[in-house]
């Protein structure tokens, strides 16, 4: 109890919105810096710990699995039980777990302790822009959610910029203990500069939800795997199937049953919220999958040392960074509708261009297509995740924001699986084989063919998040009123 009360305890004097935001996006920064820090170490730890690409992306998985299944549970205790002490104790797990990451000697060690890491997390991811949006009035809040936007982009495609550097000069280990410092120092910032506010709700959680939804989710992802090594026609591969669609089919029963369900569907009443949480999923399942086969591509196919390749990822962040602010700043101004499509667009100029590289491509070639890559992430993110968040009463912020999460954390988990195993089917095809192989086994040639036909689907998935983004557009290309937290005027607080 006294260590709750430490993380429960007000600061003295009334924090500064601005510290908010900065103890918040530490947080959020080294949680998505983690989902994405081992992308560039697959192919090292591949070889360092004697696997193959269908089992190392575990590694990946593992952890987002974990906070996808978490982050909704998670959300609704954060409005019962308060934000602060959830998000203070899930700093302090995320650290513990890094640790122990570092110390792993085996792949099922370390993707256990990637569980840890996972929990801790979700309690931090959960909540971010929750806490913000509370501490902003309307008209600053996307300037304010585009600055965590774009430090949770930043951190996700930095990840494999970090990592390449760190297992270049060191070893893989480091990816994991350099976050030991940065986590000390945000449960810091946490305790001093967030507000401990009053819960809003007496809800409950309903804890079986949530276990449905993982084993749909595990099921799933373990049945990509499988395929992935054995064909998708494999027995193994297609009780796994099924056991995905079961699951499922019992996580949709249970929520209709639920009397606090996870997922609020009369949220999706709000057309704003709804399409902004489909085009959401759409992108990180493209830019997730994109993210994890850059890597394979700059060191199997274009010939490029881990450290190089994590130098000319730098690309990617670093126009995201500069971008995603001001793409926030231009949401409130003209409206979030015309600013995500216009990042849309852009996404499929940088994968259809994408489709054109080659292990003859020189180095100005990749540059310009990460530009594009990135400065897309950034035109996008900043007005999506305003307009989510925009279109809920306060009593939902929590839940709200741990939608937002999941549906981006789902779209990476399913960009890892999904994309992935579409590569390694691809990659397996072109090299003659109806069954699956390791896309490192494969010539080169056909692995570049593989990168070509991913490239394609991801512009044909981008294609359907564009129709869906341009049909709100074409119907008013102007939001309802920023200060409105749902397009219902009934729904408003009172006052």
């Amino acid at each position: 109890m006294k260590h709750a009360r430490f993380l429960l305890s007000p600061p003295q004097s009334p924090p500064s919105k601005w510290m908010v935001l900065a103890a918040v996006s530490s947080g959020a920064f080294l949680a998505s810096l983690d989902g994405s820090i081992v992308n560039i170490a697959l192919p090292t730890l591949v070889k360092s710990l004697h696997t193959e690409f269908a089992y190392v992306q575990w590694v990946v998985l593992a952890y987002l699995l974990t906070v996808v299944s978490l982050i909704l549970p998670l959300g609704r205790l954060g409005d019962t039980l308060g934000k602060k002490a959830i998000y203070g104790w899930g700093f302090m797990i995320f650290t513990l777990g890094s640790g122990l990451c570092g110390r792993a000697t085996t792949l099922t060690g370390l993707v256990a302790f990637r569980v840890i890491q996972g929990i801790g997390a979700a309690m931090v991811m959960a909540l971010g822009f929750a806490i913000v949006t509370e501490a902003f009035p309307a008209k600053e809040r996307g300037r304010a959610i585009g600055i965590l936007s774009a430090l949770c982009g930043v951190a996700i495609a930095l990840g494999p910029v970090i990592g390449g550097v760190l297992i270049e000069r060191f070893t893989w280990q480091w990816i994991f203990w350099v976050n030991l410092p940065m986590g000390i120092a945000g449960c810091i910032m946490v305790y001093r500069h967030v507000p401990a506010t009053a819960p809003s709700t007496g809800e409950s959680v309903d804890l079986r939800t949530a276990m449905a939804l993982t084993l749909a989710l595990a099921t799933l992802l373990a049945g990509l795997t499988w395929a992935q090594k054995w064909g998708v026609a494999n027995p193994v591969a297609l009780v796994f199937a099924t056991g995905c669609l079961v699951s499922a089919t019992g996580f949709v029963l249970l929520e209709k049953r639920a009397a606090a369900p996870l997922i609020d569907l009369a949220l999706f009443a709000d057309r704003q919220f709804s399409i902004n949480l489909a085009t959401g999923v759409i992108v990180f399942v493209t830019y997730a999958g994109v993210i994890v086969l850059l890597p394979f591509f700059l060191e199997a196919v274009a010939g490029f040392s881990t450290a190089k390749a994590g130098l000319l990822m730098t690309t990617i962040p670093l126009m995201l960074g500069l971008v995603s602010p001001v793409s926030g700043a231009a949401a409130d101004k003209f409206g979030s509708r015309p600013v995500t499509l216009a990042g849309m667009c852009l996404f499929l100029l940088a994968y259809g261009s994408a489709a054109f590289l080659n292990s003859h491509t020189q180095v100005p070639g990749i540059v310009w297509r990460f530009m594009i890559l990135g400065c897309a992430m950034g035109v996008f993110m900043s007005p999506n995740n305003s307009a989510i968040m925009g279109a809920v009463p306060p009593s939902r912020l929590g839940i709200a924001s741990g939608m937002l999460t999941m549906a981006r954390t789902l779209g990476q988990i399913l960009g890892v699986a999904v994309v992935g195993a579409f590569w390694a089917l691809s990659t397996s095809l072109h090299s003659g084989n109806t069954v699956g192989i390791s896309p490192g086994t494969a010539t080169t040639a056909a692995t570049l063919a593989g990168f070509h036909d991913t490239f394609i689907l991801l512009c044909f998935l981008t294609l359907a998040g564009i129709f869906l983004a341009a049909r709100e557009v074409v119907k008013d290309p102007r939001d309802p009123d920023p200060g409105l937290t749902t397009s219902d005027n009934r729904l408003l607080p009172p006052g």
